[in-house]
């Protein structure tokens, strides 16, 4: 017979071996249910980048855009509905964000291999990954388990997302709202190593004849970006290699030749030595980049219980 003063010790044991452990992400997330879905992703990623390089940008921006606001989600790849205001309508986003198809392709390949397994959340920070590593960026290790919302935040993709036009102390406090650090920002900030952008958010920067704004690099740009007009047209934020993953962003800031005003004022204040440095060693860049993806990839992710596994990205299943 059990002591009776045992009786409610083993019943305190028993309890506490049903408490389930606390949600974590784990790079082994999948690897007992879809053990291939990193595979399956990366193999996706590499044909859109192979179509197009530009994608490579267009994939590291989504995942950014998706982070900051509610966190690592998937949320900025649902559509408008009756009962959600889609993040894609959003300033920051509208007529300017993209690969969208590219991740919906992704999930696809993933779904036909592990039906209800892996997040839309988790596959645009796979993407992310494997779009640095396709053109020459750094790799890193990707902590998987998010889940996908059920919700999109409209007016949080407008508040949250830095500005083009942003002083410097207003880029630092939307970082830091997100708990990255001012080296975090510059370091992710090097992602405009890639890409290209509207004439519209850069107009102003060229036509100012400000001190901060090299004049040949500000008549070169007027070519493609009258004062009215050409909305639209593209120019490369990065002069030198604008499909390959370097440290030639930071050497344009160096030069005053930033393209956007928010890239130009990291060579400003508190952050100009880490530009500075980054211009010097692409090393120390592309490691900083991994870190800083790392943290921001891990802002607020859904876990456990919360939100869902999508069916498909753009909607709820």
């Amino acid at each position: 017979m059990i002591n009776r003063i045992l009786i409610p010790f083993l019943s305190l044991l028993l309890v506490l071996h049903n408490i389930p452990c606390e949600a974590q992400l784990s790079a082994t997330f999948y690897d007992g249910r879809c053990p291939n879905a990193t595979t399956i992703i990366r193999n996706s990623i590499r044909r859109a980048i192979s179509a197009e390089r530009r994608m490579a940008a267009s994939l590291i921006r989504l995942h950014f855009h998706d982070c900051f606001v509610q966190g690592c989600d998937a949320s900025i790849l649902l559509d408008e509905t009756s009962t959600i205001q889609s993040e894609k309508t959003a300033g920051p986003n509208s007529n300017s964000v993209r690969g969208y198809e590219v991740i919906e392709a992704a999930k696809r390949d993933v779904e036909r291999a592990c039906p209800g397994v892996v997040s839309c959340a988790d596959v645009l920070t796979l993407a992310a990954r494997d779009a640095s590593v396709a053109v020459g960026g750094p790799s890193w290790t990707v902590r998987l388990g998010r889940r996908d919302s059920t919700t999109a935040s409209r007016s949080g993709a407008n508040t949250d997302l830095p500005s083009p036009f942003a002083a410097l102390d207003d880029l630092i406090s939307a970082f830091r709202d997100k708990n990255l650090t001012p080296r975090d920002m510059v370091a992710l900030s090097g992602a405009h190593t890639l890409g290209q952008s509207q004439c519209f958010l850069f107009r102003g920067r060229i036509y100012s004849n400000g001190t901060d704004i090299d004049a040949g690099f500000a008549s070169t740009r007027r070519r493609q970006c009258p004062q009215s007009g050409g909305d639209s047209n593209l120019a490369p934020l990065d002069l030198v290699t604008p499909n390959s993953f370097d440290n030639n962003y930071f050497r344009n800031l160096v030069q005053r030749k930033g393209l956007l005003q928010s890239d130009q004022v990291l060579l400003s204040g508190s952050t100009a030595d880490i530009v500075t440095q980054y211009s010097g060693s692409p090393a120390t860049f592309a490691a900083d980049f991994a870190t800083a993806m790392i943290k921001m990839s891990e802002i607020q992710p859904l876990l456990g219980e919360s939100g869902i596994i999508r069916r498909v990205c753009n909607a709820i299943n």
